[in-house]
């Protein structure tokens, strides 16, 4: 009787240490979604263009592959190879960071640029053929580019890890990977249907109300996605800039990230109401500013490369 108590005893550890490590689990992965926020927000508005001028019917099934190829892109190329670095090479973490930082933030001034210098929209004949090789060029540049955000979120996830062990960081990572590509995916899909559905409640709404928030909808999805896209924008430059800031103040030129802080603190002393809010958003305006100083610098080097390579 007694063996089989003490079993029972063990058992009942063995469970609420199992229960411990899920809750530890739990809380890093939504402290890592926390810190990858800006990336999620820009991840989810690159997307939908990648269905824009493609059959309703496949808008679906594209964001499905797209989705597929981002859970290879994390579980199978970026957790293993994340996880071989920190623990053979982790002082390549934050080089790989800020590389990953100063691209977001290329990115950011390159739509920013776009959004000046406009560039017409590409005229696809309408037949089957032309749109199945459309749907295989945005579904592969879609996998390209969330192999990039990919890398930056599972980069900053392992950063921001304070796991025990190898096996609960990678859980985690997991964890993060899943999670964050659900989210996305999840997001994109309902944004790229969002009209579809309005114009149903549009037209088949049995109450007035109904057809009325339909209209709504449709009307709205436009400047909605819009916004969204600027929020992307606004989100990678923040990011890439914050990024780059603690990176450098790794290496010992801390006088940015001193003045960031400075003036995050100066906001909070002198406002009386929402003042971690507003000392947020002063810390988040500076990083921002940074990042797309950095991103035109990039961004101007990447047109003299190309030039001269063209040239030559």
């Amino acid at each position: 009787m007694s063996g089989l108590l003490a079993l029972l005893d063990d058992v009942a550890a063995l469970t609420n240490l199992a229960a411990a490590q899920l809750d530890d689990v739990s809380a890093q992965a939504a402290k890592v979604g926390v810190k990858t926020a800006g990336i999620l927000i820009d991840d989810t508005a690159v997307t939908p263009k990648y269905v824009h001028g493609l059959p309703a019917a496949r808008e679906l099934p594209i964001v499905w592959q797209i989705a597929r190829g981002s859970f290879f892109n994390k579980l199978v190329i970026l957790l293993p190879v994340a996880m071989l670095l920190n623990t053979f090479a982790p002082w390549m973490l934050s080089p790989l960071l800020m590389i990953g930082g100063a691209y977001l933030c290329y990115e950011g001034a390159e739509k920013i640029w776009h959004s000046f210098h406009p560039e017409p929209l590409p005229v696809y004949a309408e037949n089957p053929v032309d749109h199945a090789h459309l749907e295989k060029q945005r579904v592969a540049g879609a996998i390209k580019t969330d192999f990039i955000l990919s890398a930056e979120i599972m980069t900053i996830a392992l950063s921001s890890i304070e796991a025990s062990t190898i096996w609960n960081e990678a859980l985690v990572l997991a964890v993060v990977a899943v999670g964050i590509t659900i989210l996305v995916y999840g997001s994109v899909a309902l944004l790229v249907k969002a009209d579809d559905l309005g114009l149903k409640m549009a037209q088949a709404g049995y109450f007035a109300a109904t057809r009325s928030l339909g209209r709504l909808i449709v009307r709205g999805m436009p400047a909605f996605m819009d916004m969204i896209a600027t929020i992307g924008t606004a989100a990678m430059l923040w990011v890439g800039g914050s990024i780059i800031i603690h990176g450098i103040e790794g290496f010992g030129l801390t006088q940015i990230a001193h003045f960031v802080e400075d003036m995050s603190a100066r906001m909070r002393e002198f406002a009386t109401v929402a003042s971690g809010v507003l000392g947020w958003a002063t810390e988040a305006l500076i990083s921002g500013i940074f990042g797309l100083a950095v991103g035109l610098v990039v961004l101007v080097i990447m047109i003299a490369g190309t030039r001269l390579f063209q040239r030559r």
